[in-house]
């Protein structure tokens, strides 16, 4: 039954992509007078609308609106008088289309380069020899321990503020550069609350639990205990991974009515930062073994957040 299930849904997907979808645009615009975009305009506002402008766009047979989700920033005021040429719009007659298409490419086109920079950032390997990689190490353990003097830059103190070794460069492998960044951003940006998570990371305050001020209660805290910068950096990855999974669109689409950038991508970070701290002591794991298990669910959780086209986090 599966099988015969999928081959209906393959069937559907290429007449209604190649004859049903065509012939209904073309009725729609007789009764109504508008194209599709037009109507998506009229009918959405919000991340929906961005989302169906650029679900149409890509599914064009023309090439001029099928090509409009690759332009660059610099691009979009040209490409959307092309689209208006191409689907004969007169903007005496939609004076509101030209502002609507702008702001959805802006979006769209700003989508795209963001995760260009993300991933540039990601790219970079922290680098011991760079003085600006450097600075920023030393400048995250000053946010954070700002009454403990860093006594070599290769110390058991680095352990901490979360880290695994004696250097924190070997931590960095997987994220490069951007996970120290984000470790920077929230330290600097909040500082109080990430003095607050260090510390209940470090040492979990007693009574917090329902059990009281036992003994055990007093394991059971040491046990849900974490490495601050370690699950940063894990959190670093979660934000990208959704960021390139393209299921941060909704998000932003609704958080940003222009362009969205490297600033708003950091601010999202730093709701995982806060928004796992909470979860992680509210779902009391019985031990830092569990990390993987716990951090998957919260990434679950977040990824179904994510899906509500009206999200707003």
């Amino acid at each position: 039954i599966p099988m015969f299930e999928n081959m209906f849904i393959s069937l559907w997907e290429f007449f209604y992509g190649n004859f049903f979808r065509y012939w209904m645009k073309w009725i729609l615009r007789q009764m109504t007078g508008k194209c599709e975009l037009q109507r998506i305009f009229d009918t959405y506002v919000g991340a929906q609308r961005t989302h169906r402008i650029e679900n149409s766009l890509t599914s064009s047979k023309n090439k001029v609106l099928r090509e409009a989700t690759h332009v660059t920033q610099s691009e979009v005021d040209k490409c959307v008088e092309d689209i208006m040429k191409e689907k004969n719009i007169n903007p005496e007659k939609d004076a509101s289309f030209k502002i609507c298409m702008k702001a959805c490419l802006l979006q769209i086109s700003g989508y795209k380069q963001l995760y260009a920079d993300v991933e540039n950032e990601r790219k970079k390997p922290y680098d011991s020899d760079n003085l600006q990689h450097e600075k920023l190490l030393l400048k995250l353990w000053s946010l954070l321990m700002p009454k403990n003097k860093l006594k070599a830059r290769i110390s058991k103190q680095w352990a901490d503020i979360g880290f695994q070794g004696d250097d924190p460069k070997t931590d960095f492998r997987g994220m490069g550069i951007l996970g120290l960044i984000h470790l920077v951003y929230f330290s600097e940006n909040y500082t109080a609350v990430a003095h607050q998570i260090l510390s209940r990371s470090n040492h979990p305050k007693l009574g917090n639990t329902k059990v009281g001020y036992s003994f055990e209660n007093c394991e059971v805290k040491y046990k849900m205990r974490y490495s601050y910068a370690i699950v940063g950096i894990n959190l670093t990855e979660m934000a990208y991974s959704l960021l390139k999974s393209e299921a941060l669109k909704f998000y932003l689409y609704n958080f940003v009515p222009g362009i969205p950038t490297m600033e708003h991508f950091h601010q999202f970070y730093c709701y995982l930062v806060y928004e796992f701290d909470k979860f992680w002591f509210e779902e009391e794991p019985e031990s830092i073994m569990y990390f993987n298990l716990y951090r998957e669910k919260f990434h679950e959780k977040i990824k179904r957040l994510l899906l509500d086209s009206n999200v707003a986090l």
